[in-house]
């Protein structure tokens, strides 16, 4: 890896514990090895700003040699009377994400045509602070060959469908002027981020055009908010998708291989929003920047994309135990073998069922969504749903869990026995960790299809009864 991969990853590194530990020994923190960090963006509640900064990114030829260098040409709002910490840290930022928006190297040639994309990154600070780069790649207009810019959108919120459709109109108004652009960014930073099902609209003045109204809609549903499943289904069969679930579930390290900058950015967030209600707490890049492609080669789990041109790198890198999916041909390069057995068969077939019941009448992408993570949500209301009852709490409110007898109260053997191992994962422990500090389960989507499932049950069971 180069002196600037390297000073990107001290520059953006987070240390965190880990509760992998000896439950003998919770104090016992693990710390993290030193690397980026990128993690599924969290559910947001309504009020808050829509984005941090807008940056233009451009390519800009290097002094010497015919390498170009992606420079931020344009910012909004350009930030004053910042404490020194904080100025820092938006030094650091704004030093980081040009790389993350070319992240395919710096060998560039002016071009007539490009196909424009819509990607994301998310970068992790070093006090755990989260912020999401919406991108959107194009060819600027003009005369002649010209290079590609990107228009980066900075937000702690994760919302993709939403910012596509503002990065629509950052780019609508640039081919006119990025005077334009201003107004129209200063009323959405203005703006309250809205809640879930809302909408907000922005009133925007365009020249030749006259004033238009924007309207901008969360989905309702805000735990999917952040994913479009489409790009994964068309790459992938049914089958391959749980393989790559059953991967990504005991934190095994995980390679895409595309193309293009949508496809791996769509994909990568669609595997692990497939976890939900768990969170990947390991290393999670959806586009690798060239300069980081010695990542595959870290000996800890991981996530991540790698652009189709790198697949040779990849290959000849030091692995071990890698599910390595090529998205263009839909095929797995490399796999550890026991993919298919990992989840419990009798589950296996119950996502492939409902996966497959309906799916060509699905129209919108929020009916897709819907219908690809319903499955997976419920294979963990099957296997772990019940974890609430084996919460013991304190008088404090403290709670502890009891994993044996969580683990003993799973009547099926094959069931019981990848509880066992799922319960050993940090997307478990930590997910326990937060259950451990409220004093009721969280009232949200998990939580409701628990109950619901809970009710089905004690149906059944009235029924036999008869």
């Amino acid at each position: 890896m180069d002196g600037l991969g390297r000073r990107l990853r001290a520059s953006l590194r987070l240390k965190r514990g880990q509760r992998g530990q000896s439950q003998n020994n919770p104090g016992d923190a693990v710390t993290e090895p030193e690397r980026i960090q990128e993690h599924s963006p969290p559910i947001f509640a309504g009020g808050q700003h829509f984005f941090e900064y807008l940056l233009v990114v451009s390519l800009k030829k290097k002094h010497l040699g015919d390498d170009y260098e992606p420079t931020i040409t344009y910012q909004f709002p350009k930030r004053e009377n910042l404490l020194r910490g904080q100025q820092e840290e938006e030094e650091r930022l704004l030093k980081a994400i040009p790389l993350f928006c070319f992240p395919d190297g710096n060998e560039w040639a002016p071009l007539t045509e490009y196909p424009r994309e819509t990607f994301s990154f998310v970068l992790t600070n070093v006090d755990g602070s989260r912020k999401i780069g919406y991108c959107r790649r194009l060819l600027p207009a003009g005369p002649g060959p010209r290079l590609p810019k990107v228009y980066c959108i900075i937000s702690c919120i994760g919302c993709f469908g939403l910012f596509s459709k503002i990065l629509d109109e950052v780019e609508k108004r640039h081919q006119i002027s990025m005077a334009v652009i201003y107004p129209f960014m200063q009323g959405l930073r203005e703006a309250a981020f809205p809640a879930p099902g809302k909408t907000v609209t922005l009133k925007s003045f365009i020249p030749d055009s006259g004033t238009e109204f924007i309207s901008l809609t969360r989905p309702l549903d805000s735990h999917l908010e952040h994913v479009d499943f489409s790009a994964l289904l068309q790459c992938l069969h049914f089958e391959q998708i749980i393989q790559i679930f059953a991967s990504a579930v005991l934190e095994r390290k995980i390679i895409f291989l595309a193309e293009g900058l949508s496809t791996l950015s769509q994909c990568i967030h669609a595997a692990a929003a497939l976890l939900y209600p768990f969170s990947w707490a390991h290393t999670y890049i959806p586009v690798v920047p060239e300069s980081l492609l010695a990542t595959v080669c870290c000996p800890t789990p991981f996530m991540v994309g790698v652009q189709m041109r790198f697949q040779q790198e990849v290959m000849d890198s030091p692995m071990e135990e890698v599910l390595l999916v090529n998205l263009c041909k839909g095929t797995f390069l490399l796999s550890v073998g026991d993919e298919k057995d990992i989840l419990p068969r009798k589950l296996q077939d119950d996502i492939l069922d409902s996966l497959a019941q309906g799916i060509n009448e699905l129209k919108t992408s929020e009916q897709i969504n819907e219908h690809v993570s319903g499955p997976f949500v419920q294979f963990f209301v099957k296997t772990v749903g019940h974890y609430a009852s084996y919460i013991k709490r304190e008088a404090s409110g403290q709670g502890h869990f009891q994993e044996r007898s969580f683990c003993k109260a799973v009547t099926s053997k094959t069931k019981r026995r990848f509880v066992k191992k799922f319960v050993k994962t940090q997307l478990f422990s930590l997910f326990i960790q937060e259950a451990e500090k409220s004093r009721n389960p969280p009232a949200g989507y998990f939580q409701k299809k628990i109950l619901e499932y809970e009710e089905q049950k004690k149906q059944k069971k009235s029924r036999e009864r008869r």
